[in-house]
């Protein structure tokens, strides 16, 4: 009906067009073609885009979405003005996810991240754009917490991943001493020079194994929600397991409801509710990806420093303006701890908040900056 109303007036405004030559002053037949030319290419724009922009958005439907991707459920939810141009949306964001897996996975063996891992030492390799951004923010954050978060430390993240899937069929299943020296021999995120003028990246040291578990999906939603920006669609929101990110509120709604773990007064840990606005939330912790050791809890999350999993039993929060940076800020904070992660938020001025789970009794610490409540 969108259409046929705006032919409707396209088509008045043809002929009033044409009534012009009986003006005090003429129109040339130039001047009328090219302006008839115009408003035939309109036509044409209206009817591709299917004249969603007409449709006010108090009559928009909301949508949702879940598809399997980067090894998590990644979910849209988003305001459209009809299914058909909702699914076309949907369509090109698992697209472009799709995309960035095939660059940031260091499960495929042919990802560009993967073929980084194997190029010669000492020697530039172009990389994408993408894979350039990602590894210039995690080197910089490496700088900034000396090494508490480091791309460079797949090797031994590899090692705990494949003993919790091998406990699962032998319990006593340990890593030995030798098995994590030697892979902490090959971290170092020093040993991985970028240069920002060519895009290339060098590596100084021999097996050296990428890993951007700790952040290569913030920048996917990043992205994600880019692409439903660029279509139109500002209020959305954007997950991959601990990574949310949000733009403008639900209609009718003061923000985007998201539930996140507390503390009550007597130590029972319960779901928070919390709206969010244009607004990124990084969740990390051992909740979930754990393996226990003779009574020792080793997270999922390793030590670059020591290539030991986490045993500190800790979950960091981090709201951001962008899901790249909340997630990778969670991740080193997990690793820092709740005193240096606290001092590394302050000095930032970030809204983190830290729940620890050892000794038994659950505690919840937030940054000065935290505004979740």
């Amino acid at each position: 009906m969108g259409r046929f109303f705006l032919c409707e007036i396209i088509g008045e405004r043809v002929q009033v067009i044409r009534s012009f030559n009986r003006l005090p002053y003429r129109v040339s037949d130039r001047t009328l073609r090219v302006v008839q030319v115009f408003i035939f290419f309109l036509t044409l724009l209206v009817f591709s885009t299917g004249c969603h922009v007409f449709t006010p958005e108090s009559k928009w439907q909301r949508f949702e979405y879940v598809e399997s991707e980067m090894g998590v459920n990644f979910k849209l939810k988003f305001y459209a003005s009809s299914e058909a141009r909702a699914e076309r949306v949907a369509k090109s964001v698992y697209s472009r996810v799709e995309e960035l897996n095939y660059i940031f996975s260091d499960y495929e063996p042919d990802s560009e991240l993967s073929r980084l891992s194997r190029a010669p030492v000492g020697v530039p390799v172009k990389v994408s754009g993408e894979l350039f951004e990602v590894l210039l923010i995690a080197h910089k954050l490496s700088q900034q917490t000396r090494g508490a978060f480091d791309v460079t430390a797949g090797a031994s993240v590899r090692l705990w991943r494949e003993l919790r899937r091998e406990r699962e069929k032998n319990p006593d299943k340990v890593l030995s001493l030798d098995q994590l020296r030697s892979a902490q021999k090959r971290v170092g995120f020093n040993q991985l020079k970028l240069n920002n003028n060519n895009k290339t990246v060098t590596l100084t040291a021999p097996d050296l194994q990428l890993d951007l578990g700790g952040i290569a999906k913030g920048y996917a939603v990043d992205e994600a929600m880019q692409i439903l920006k660029r279509k139109g669609i500002n209020r959305a929101f954007v997950a991959a397991s601990g990574d949310i990110l949000v733009s403008r509120a639900p209609l009718g709604r003061s923000g985007w409801k998201i539930e996140i773990r507390d503390v009550d007064e007597f130590g029972n840990i319960y779901p928070r509710t919390i709206y969010l606005n244009n607004s990124a939330l990084s969740t990390s912790g051992d909740t979930e990806q754990f393996v226990e050791i003779n009574g020792t809890v080793f997270s999922h999350i390793v030590d670059p420093r020591n290539g030991i999993g986490l045993t500190n039993r800790i979950q960091v929060s981090v709201i951001s303006a962008s899901s790249t940076l909340s997630d990778c800020y969670a991740t080193a904070i997990c690793v820092l701890g709740k005193e240096e992660g606290l001092q590394f938020a302050e000095t930032r001025k970030l809204q983190v908040l830290i729940m620890e789970l050892a000794e038994g009794v659950p505690r919840v610490t937030p940054s000065r900056y935290w505004k979740g409540w």
